[in-house]
């Protein structure tokens, strides 16, 4: 008889995770969990708690009511420099620091495992010169990050993340703000790094198309609770186009890659959404 194979341990799990503001709860008893090596997209409505699940889960927010583990260990209990050598999160955006060059911002995410003494020391360590490499700004090290274009800028950005050399890496919303080309850029090096680096990738992104081409698993959240997931291919529909994201469309299969492909037609009316449902197929 023989044995069977072992699950991938989780890395991230949540155990009836909530948080909101007075008057505005924003996660609701939210249950998830996250194994190694997995690339999973958030998507949802803005509002819905993709940002403020990320910030949970790294340990920036204290939630109201359940918990997040990391590698079994209740994040909230963590110091924020241990969480910080357990995952990286590449926020939305940054204040931009005028006359920092490329190679001083990367070095920012050596913090977690240098502490300020250890930042004080010139040079580059291997990981902030590995980092610089993986994502090919190498070149620009001396150049300052204002003269960056916003691609460039983002990819910069990412090194950033790697530098903290943390197993899982949190993006939210890595490609806002930028051109066609320079999104499906960031998402190739994104999903390259993963497996060459072995890392554990959770992003949130609004386009529902990238999702489904670049994600292993996408989970769908709708009013601060968890309303879809799985492989894409068994989650995106006419059904999470309506329930989810508030538009009725059409869903179908791209030609070459065989991943699924949405055609957005026009948003729904919220009041009429629920009777609709009972039509979507």
């Amino acid at each position: 008889m023989t044995s069977a194979t072992p699950k991938t341990p989780e890395v991230v799990r949540a155990e009836d995770l909530a948080f909101g503001y007075p008057g505005r709860p924003v996660l609701r008893g939210v249950d998830l969990s996250i194994r190694t090596g997995e690339l999973v997209a958030l998507i949802g409505l803005n509002g819905c708690g993709k940002s403020t699940f990320l910030k949970l889960a790294a340990g920036l927010l204290t939630p109201s009511g359940g918990r997040v583990l990391l590698d079994g260990d209740d994040v909230a209990r963590l110091s924020r420099r241990t969480a910080a050598r357990r995952v990286a999160l590449l926020h939305q955006s940054a204040p931009s620091v005028p006359g920092l060059t490329v190679r001083q911002l990367v070095r920012q995410g050596r913090y977690a495992t240098r502490g300020p003494l250890g930042m004080l020391r010139e040079g580059d360590d291997e990981v902030t010169s590995r980092a610089l490499a993986d994502v090919g700004v190498t070149a620009w090290a001396d150049r300052p990050v204002d003269a960056l274009s916003g691609g460039e800028r983002q990819r910069v950005r990412l090194a950033m993340a790697l530098a903290q050399d943390a197993p899982v890496l949190f993006l939210d919303e890595p490609t806002t703000y930028l051109d066609l080309r320079h999104q499906l850029e960031v998402l190739q090096t994104v999903v390259r790094l993963r497996a060459e680096r072995r890392l554990t990738v959770v992003m949130v992104l609004h386009d529902l198309n990238h999702a489904a081409r670049f994600a292993d698993r996408i989970v769908a959240l709708r009013e601060g609770r968890v309303a879809a997931d799985g492989p894409p291919a068994e989650v995106v529909n006419r059904r999470l186009l309506a329930e989810v994201l508030g538009v009725d469309g059409r869903v179908g299969i791209d030609d070459e890659g065989g991943w699924p492909v949405c055609y957005p037609d026009h948003p729904l009316d919220p009041l009429r959404l629920l009777r609709n449902e009972n039509h979507i197929h």
